[in-house]
């Protein structure tokens, strides 16, 4: 990180009043269809396939892929929508909802690989510009508003774009040099941001693969069972009335309110949310504030997302909060939280809508011996304290890279001294 820190300091101290005059001249405002061929390669049934490994919109956010569902063809129906090819370098952009940041390039792919319909596919003319810097602007803060606020406008049921709303876009395009040196920058941060998730990754793997060993494939008879809100204090989140804009807030200043979606991004600890609650509407709405290190459960639609609280804040009504002053307990509750059949709890044949929050409270919960919690917190607590640390330096370099991104991607920031 060391280089990287030198060269934010040679880009921090360039004179930005000589650089607007230099931007006019050596970056040219192109279309963005001009440079790109959009949802090229489609899958037909007649290549008779006999696997295919498939890739859904709400499986990757930001570049992070979840999963990628494998798909016995001679056993399983393919989904409808696992129609699109891709190819290395391949940008993928979810068209629906553009705010829910369901994108990323693909470097890597593994055989008979396919993406949703739901994704516009955007390969780049690489004699015309670098794949890689395309996709930085279509990641940029407020390129992503820009696609939502036309998504909104969309006559379908829910907010959407079509390929040539992205073609459409108007972008900055410097030489092709200067081009590979921003994405240089950006991607050491972007590197190390991987790295992190991976290493958190397989911590968290190895603290989950413990548990199941010693809770839930093992019979123990010394373990007690009780209702949920018998061993902690469980409140539910709240949301002020949304035909009423001044309850809500994009200052980060304000009071973080955590969404489903936040849960899905946020990696095992949540700092921080898409939107605030001003002060004022947590005060008039009675809207709870959990403290720092409560466990979170989300309950309403997608059920069973969970995270720990890096820091005070609330959350929707969507999500159960678990309370305790028995701090010690948290690494087993996310652990047995993230391996709880929530099947078993609803009696429709959707357990999104037949969950509710008289039956989280009542779930139950199997409360382990004294003994049994210190073994296992000798082990998961440092693994959890490694993985914090961990997000923590993430969000500091996602901070650090947002900063930078609208500055380099427009000229603001100069890269022509740097080597690659």
């Amino acid at each position: 990180m060391q280089w990287l820190n030198r060269v934010m300091l040679r880009l921090l101290i360039e004179n930005t009043l000589d650089r607007e005059e230099r931007i006019m001249a050596e970056w040219q405002r192109v279309r963005l269809g001009n440079i790109i061929k959009t949802n090229q390669n489609i899958y037909s049934t007649k290549e008779n396939w006999q696997f295919v490994n498939y890739l859904d919109t709400g499986n990757i956010t930001m570049n992070r892929v979840k999963e990628i569902r494998y798909i016995n063809t001679d056993i399983d129906k393919l989904p409808s929508r696992a129609r699109r090819k891709v190819k290395f370098n391949s940008i993928i952009y979810s068209t629906v909802r553009p705010d829910q940041l369901h994108y990323g390039i693909i470097k890597e792919q593994p055989n008979n690989f396919l993406v949703s319909t739901g994704f516009t596919v955007i390969d780049v003319d690489s004699r015309k510009a670098v794949p890689d810097f395309i996709y930085y602007i279509l990641t940029r803060k407020d390129v992503t508003e820009h696609l939502q606020a036309i998504a909104e406008q969309s006559v379908s049921a829910y907010p959407s774009l079509k390929p040539s709303d992205i073609e459409n876009l108007k972008v900055l395009l410097p030489d092709i040099d200067t081009q590979k040196k921003i994405v240089s920058v950006l991607s050491v941060i972007d590197e190390k941001i991987a790295l992190n998730t991976q290493i958190n990754n397989n911590l968290l793997d190895q603290v989950l693969t413990l548990y199941r060993n010693k809770f839930v494939d093992t019979v123990n008879n010394k373990c007690e069972i009780c209702r949920a809100d018998e061993y902690f204090d469980i409140s539910i989140g709240k949301t002020p009335p949304r035909k009423e804009p001044q309850w809500f807030s994009t200052n980060p200043q304000d009071v973080t309110w955590v969404s489903i979606s936040d849960m899905g991004t946020c990696g095992l600890y949540i700092s921080s949310s898409s939107e605030q609650l001003t002060k004022e509407a947590v005060k008039r709405h009675n809207v709870k504030v959990v403290p720092d290190n409560t466990v979170l459960l989300s309950f309403k639609l997608t059920v069973g997302r969970v995270a720990i609280t890096n820091g005070e804040m609330a959350t929707n009504e969507a999500i159960a909060h678990f309370k305790t002053d028995k701090k010690e307990i948290n690494e087993y509750l996310y652990c047995y939280l993230k391996c709880f059949n929530y099947q078993t709890m609803g009696s429709t044949s959707s357990i999104a809508t037949a969950v509710n929050s008289k039956i989280i409270k009542g779930m139950p919960f199997v409360v382990p011996t004294d003994e049994e919690l210190k073994e296992f917190n000798d082990f998961a607590a440092p693994m959890f304290s490694k993985i914090k640390a961990n997000q923590i330096e993430t969000d500091n370099l996602t901070l650090l890279r947002d900063t930078l991104l609208p500055k380099l991607m427009t000229g603001e920031l100069d890269v022509s001294e740097i080597d690659i």
